[in-house]
């Protein structure tokens, strides 16, 4: 199993520029991909099926968005095991993100910073990713909105990217909550949150009947909410009868990484040190919507304990993302079957 070999190709990535790295290895996973060779990287992926949103997911963790912004590597991606796949934040049009560098590691905290600013080559190229791509599993579509368009403007391109995604995603996600598009989390606003619902749900109707089929949406938040701002999107999740709740995004506190390099670039937080911020925010959220609305845990998942304490905090599901640039391919199985044992009880 090539998993145990990544130890030693960690050590090679980490003497490389972090955004450097990171395209590397998804050259390196797209290409056993489309060799069909990604099952060699992981071994056996764990089935241990559960059902959430109305969907069948193959296990109960899944690959946080952002790794994949482009949709180019589902099938190598799909090769390590997860039991489902989230690709973006696609945007309408093609845009560079912020100017390099824009990714760091800080290794002592387990912990990335990244800016990258929704850099990806705009829907239509996302989707002839996507529509090559040869996996069957559950897949999520994470849509957000240009830097270039006016927060006031802002439901439009959500809107645009719900239709052009919506006939090839499992689920969509509406990402509203990262730091490095400007004024974005704005939406996570009472007002403009209810607008935005609103308009998503009453379009996500009419694509519908076009269909033939209810595509689910989940939204994806900070970890930075006060109580009053969780409370707030749990009510208008709950009136618009939104499907799911991802939680969270990265953090824009530095407490955990103070004096650490790196620690003062600007940028948002993930790995261990979202992972407290994390599980408060789904307590908080499933304290206020029970079982009626699921809810997708990330942040800060370095090892199946960390798994585990997202669902005992009130998650279904839970995404990774760099826990595996820390750990690498095991980290997944080993969380699934944890998963599959406190689950399954």
């Amino acid at each position: 199993m090539l998993s145990s070999l990544y130890p030693l190709a960690r050590r090679s990535l980490f003497r490389l520029d972090a955004e450097r790295a990171h395209h590397l290895t998804l050259a390196a996973l797209g290409a056993a991909g489309r060799a069909g060779l990604s099952g060699c990287v992981a071994g056996r992926a764990v089935k241990a099926p559960v059902t959430v949103m109305g969907l069948r997911f193959d296990n109960a963790v899944g690959l946080a968005a952002g790794l994949d912004k482009e949709g180019a590597c589902i099938d190598g991606l799909a090769g390590l095991g997860f039991g489902f796949i989230e690709v973006g934040t696609v945007t309408p049009r093609p845009q560079p993100g912020n100017p390099r560098p824009r990714m760091f590691r800080i290794p002592e905290a387990q912990a990335l910073i990244n800016r990258m600013g929704f850099n990806n080559g705009g829907v239509d190229r996302f989707l002839a990713n996507v529509q090559a791509s040869r996996w069957k599993g559950v897949l999520g579509l994470n849509i957000g909105k240009n830097a270039s368009t006016p927060i006031e403007r802002a439901v439009e391109d959500y809107l645009y990217c719900l239709d052009r995604v919506y006939p090839f995603a499992s689920y969509v996600a509406i990402n509203i909550s990262s730091p490095n598009t400007k004024n974005l989390r704005q939406l996570q606003g009472a007002s403009e949150l209810d607008e935005l619902l609103g308009a998503l749900t009453e379009r996500r109707r009419q694509l519908s009947e076009m269909h033939g089929k209810q595509v689910p949406l989940a939204l994806k938040i900070a970890p930075d909410l006060d109580e009053a701002g969780i409370q707030n999107i749990a009510d208008t999740v709950l009136r618009h009868r939104i499907d799911g709740v991802i939680a969270c995004n990265t953090t824009l506190s530095r407490a955990a990484v103070q004096g650490l390099p790196h620690a003062d670039e600007a940028g948002g937080l993930s790995g261990a040190p979202v992972r407290d911020a994390s599980n408060r925010v789904i307590a908080a959220l499933h304290a206020r919507l029970g079982d009626a609305v699921p809810i997708i845990g990330v942040g800060g998942v370095l090892c199946a304990a960390d798994a585990l304490a997202k669902i005992d905090a009130g998650a279904s599901l839970v995404q990774v993302y760099s826990g595996l640039i820390y750990r690498g391919p095991a980290l997944v199985a080993e969380c699934a079957t944890a998963l599959a044992a406190r689950i399954g009880r």
